[in-house]
């Protein structure tokens, strides 16, 4: 498989999405960062987990190459809709979800709004609960096309500090960052002051609390970005069924530094 998957007009918008795999039907939701995709965020999971479940990995409206409206007004709403069209569009019911960082705080999101549609939720390095922004984070949505800031931004994504002197994963990132319509649409969607866009991402708590499918948090101990005990940590002391794993000597990209460790807890919370 490449970058390059099908596309379906859900609510409206032309949507492009990877799917493989035969099984229970799996959502992945990727996260927020500059030239994201589902694809960059989930390439090296997918073959793992396509042998286990029926695997769907859209771009969110305003990335990847799903379409980006002209006259759009980003924002959660916008998103989380996005992706229940989508859901219904495929047909799914009772489906869980893996969310990643922003992915996680829309999972959150719809397990909220549309219970009937969620199984469980796989949460890594998510958002969804309000904390003071951290300077990595303010950096991340805060991008302006360069090599040398993707390569700053992928030494924070990750603990291991090789990957940013691989040039291959730097050229890859930047590429896709600056393709036609990419940036433009990021930078519509996290203008400063940048606190707000934590806070709309954000559940109440009493909405957390009546999230009853079961959840795990998954989340790296030396995240800079989304820092484990402002978000993992407080999730898992307020939604009611839910577990957290924490990974050393692992920063915000679980799925691209522990990515079999990861792929093991998956298959192993949804078999239960």
């Amino acid at each position: 498989m490449a970058d390059q998957g099908k596309f379906i007009e859900a609510g409206g918008i032309n949507t492009h999405y990877h799917e493989e795999g035969n099984g229970d039907p799996l959502l992945l939701i990727h996260g927020s960062g500059p030239g994201v995709s589902a694809w960059a965020n989930w390439r090296l999971v997918f073959p793992i987990l396509s042998k286990h479940y029926h695997l769907y990995a859209p771009d969110v409206v305003g990335f990847g190459y799903t379409e980006k409206p002209k006259d759009i007004q980003y924002s959660v709403d916008v998103w989380v809709d996005h992706m229940i069209a989508f859901i219904e569009k495929m047909g799914l019911e009772k489906l869980s979800i893996i969310g990643n960082s922003m992915g996680g705080a829309l999972a959150l999101h719809i397990a909220n709004r549309r219970p009937d549609l969620v199984k469980k939720l796989f949460l890594m390095g998510s958002v969804g609960i309000e904390f003071p922004i951290t300077d990595e984070l303010d950096a991340v949505w805060g991008y302006t096309p360069s090599l040398e800031n993707m390569k700053n931004l992928i030494a924070t994504f990750s603990h291991d500090q090789s990957m940013a002197d691989n040039d291959d994963l730097v050229e890859l990132r930047y590429q896709a960052s600056i393709q036609e319509g990419f940036q433009e649409a990021f930078s519509a969607m996290f203008p400063a002051p940048r606190q707000r866009h934590v806070n709309a991402l954000a559940l109440k708590e009493e909405e957390l609390r009546r999230i009853e499918v079961p959840v795990i948090l998954i989340h790296g101990r030396e995240d800079r970005i989304i820092p484990l005990e402002k978000t993992s940590w407080r999730l898992s002391q307020i939604i009611p069924n839910a577990e957290l794993h924490v990974f050393p000597e692992c920063g915000h990209w679980t799925q691209i530094e522990k990515t079999k460790p990861f792929a093991n807890q998956v298959i192993d919370f949804l078999s239960r």
